[in-house]
């Protein structure tokens, strides 16, 4: 016996969910949708403008995105990808901006520059070939390059001034760069949900069972202040963050085995103090040290949360058994399944250098983390520099028939056969790809509905470059971003000029 039935259930007030419902009740507005959350109010966890760095991930500054091959050159495969992605994710939130569905673009993104820096021969080599690549493809034609040390203080004063005997350094740079406060974004979404017939979000929930029916919707047990609701649902979407790994293996669908998890903390320095904040405007990317997990990548980042601008560096990466920042001690051991564990024990024996580099990183002392700033901004001091603590990110672990089991660091659809429940696993680029994956879970969750003309007119309309590829064609990308940019106000010159 059910207590309630929906069309839609989402699980996790975040910047997945409330973008699946936002893209489900414009193609369909009939759709009944709820969100049930385990916290108090939208967008707590991983989304939050305080617990991720914002960037935006577009891999323009990003070098965990540019493999080096053996022979020296460099895989933009996956750069291109993403970036790709990304654009998909302005496209929509344009379109978002043009009906009014959300505000001016200022109150959740805006122009900071992308840029990457790094010191030595061996790196400015790297750089430099990563640059001769990326620049040749029509994605990534306004990259900047410089070994000049001058230019590189104009870009980055900050991290430049009063060095003294500069090795061999070389950067680059993309002007519309962006930051973005996807908790921001997340909550007008969710109003936008609310503000709709047919859709509701719920709070203080927890979601205990899932049991699929005969005809395939779920049922789904919900408890609330001590009472449990069952909903029926035709189909279910687990965006919970961390939280949906454990939430997938309780719907036990077939898909779900051998998916396991490795949750990684970390920590920020932050500033607000504005006399060094105001010097510094700038997403600035370094290379990972050895054994770093691509999250670890240490930068410093203008932020601007709610219209205030700060500095952020890091992240300081640690180990924890929780998936979630609000989670239990007990999340990771209460996810080991008997088709997960050799998989999971094939990842902690292959990977001892990453767990040898969270040990020392958990160890750290406030002083050890603001000498490792002061290798990107020499005159930091201690006392302008606070400790924050970032989302959990948990790493995906799967099956690998030669290894018998992989890290991956990305973000994974896992969807049931019969389309009738998805799943998001996974961390970065994780919310900056957002629409591009919701996009993928729509086509394989209703298929049926995604052919027909009503969708793909509206879809087009909200996407203009949907069914076409923007790697491949260059005018459509032209096209696409010359929009995006002047809707969502990411000229970064006009943008500078404003500011004075």
């Amino acid at each position: 016996m059910t207590d309630k039935s929906v069309d839609v259930l989402l699980v996790g007030a975040g910047a997945m969910s409330t973008t699946l419902g936002t893209l489900l009740k414009q193609l369909d507005p009939s759709l009944s949708v709820l969100i049930v959350e385990r916290l108090n109010s939208v967008a707590q966890e991983s989304t939050d403008g305080w617990n991720n760095a914002g960037t935006g991930h577009a891999a323009y500054c990003e070098l965990n995105y540019t493999a080096e091959m053996e022979d020296g050159q460099v895989n933009i495969e996956k750069a291109t990808a993403i970036n790709a992605a990304f654009e998909v994710s302005l496209q929509f939130w344009s379109y978002l901006v043009e009906q009014k569905l959300l505000p001016e673009p200022h109150n959740f993104i805006n122009p900071v520059p992308h840029q990457s820096l790094v010191w030595g021969e061996k790196n400015v080599t790297f750089l430099r070939n990563r640059y001769e690549t990326l620049k040749n493809h029509h994605l990534f034609a306004e990259m900047e390059y410089t070994e000049d040390p001058e230019v590189i203080t104009q870009w980055m004063p900050l991290i430049m001034k009063d060095r003294q005997d500069i090795p061999p350094c070389a950067a680059t740079r993309i002007a519309h760069g962006t930051d973005v406060n996807f908790g921001a974004l997340a909550r007008y979404m969710a109003q936008y949900l609310q503000e709709q017939e047919q859709s509701e979000i719920r709070f203080n929930s927890h979601v205990n069972r899932l049991e699929q029916q005969a005809d395939k919707s779920w049922n789904v047990s919900v408890q609330s202040q001590g009472k449990t609701e069952v909903i029926n649902a035709k189909f279910v979407f687990l965006g919970a963050g961390g939280g949906a790994l454990p939430l997938l293996q309780k719907s036990g669908i077939p898909e779900s085995h051998g998916y396991a998890g490795f949750p990684v903390s970390g920590q920020w320095l932050i500033c607000e103090k504005p006399e060094v904040v105001e010097q510094h405007y700038a997403k600035v990317y370094g290379a990972a040290p050895i054994g770093a997990p691509p999250m670890s990548v240490p930068h410093l980042d203008t932020r601007i949360i709610d219209g205030k601008k700060a500095l952020l560096f890091g992240p300081f990466a640690g180990f924890t058994t929780k998936f979630l920042k609000k989670g239990s001690i007990f999340d990771m051991p209460f996810s080991v399944r008997s088709d997960n564990i050799k998989p999971m024990l094939s990842v902690a024996k292959n990977n001892m250098d990453l767990t040898r580099y969270l040990i020392s990183e958990v160890l750290q002392s406030k002083r050890s983390r603001v000498d490792s700033l002061r290798e990107f901004y020499p005159q930091a001091r201690d006392e302008d520099w606070r400790i924050g603590y970032a989302g959990q990110r948990v790493q995906i672990i799967k099956k690998d028939g030669k290894l018998g089991g992989k890290l991956e660091f990305g973000t994974e659809a896992i969807v049931s056969a019969d389309g009738s429940l998805a799943a998001l696993l996974g961390a970065s680029p994780g919310a900056s790809t957002t629409v591009n994956t919701i996009v993928n879970i729509l086509e394989r969750s209703f298929p049926e509905q995604v052919k027909t003309p009503e969708w793909q007119d509206k879809i087009k309309t909200m996407i203009p470059s949907y069914g076409e590829s923007l790697i491949d064609d260059a005018d459509l990308l032209r096209k696409v971003r010359s929009r995006t940019l002047q809707t969502l106000e990411l000229d970064y010159e006009s943008y500078a000029r404003q500011q004075g």
